[in-house]
């Protein structure tokens, strides 16, 4: 019997990194802001089951990984260590539709992101990109 995880086809994926200019127009307050609306959604959504109730400590992890992926400082890994996103995520049934629905919220919140956070509307198509890779290499429950 096969006790290995399922892992998604090809492997980890090769992104390229969001543009680090992200943080320099957000700031690490328009991060956290961005993120908290995200958790509204994510709340709301049919994966809610999947986030922790301690929703401010999800939110200040969240907001720790994205402000050092956008380009500030790596505060994730001076608060909590190396991230290790999907070994972090195997405890949580991430399957196809699972990722969508994430997918689905994120992408929600990045339709106003450069209104109410100074996201750089230039930078949004590479940031949808990374996170659609990103989500993918997190499916950790395969099809059936």
């Amino acid at each position: 019997m096969n006790t290995r995880p399922y892992q998604p086809a090809g492997g980890p994926p090769r992104l390229m990194p969001p543009d680090p200019a992200i943080h320099g127009a957000m700031g690490e307050a328009g991060i956290e802001a961005m993120i908290r609306d995200l958790y509204d959604r994510l709340h709301a959504s049919p994966i809610a089951h999947l986030f922790s109730p301690n929703r401010e400590e999800a939110i200040r992890r969240s907001t720790a990984f994205f402000v050092g992926l956008l380009g500030g400082p790596p505060l994730y890994h001076q608060r909590y260590g190396s991230p290790a996103l999907r070994a972090r995520h195997l405890p949580f049934a991430i399957d196809e539709a699972a990722k969508e629905a994430w997918l689905t919220c994120f992408r929600e919140v990045l339709q106003e992101a450069p209104q109410r956070y100074g996201f750089p509307r230039s930078a949004l198509p590479g940031f949808e990109a990374f996170l659609e890779g990103f989500a993918a290499w997190m499916v950790n429950r395969g099809p059936g």
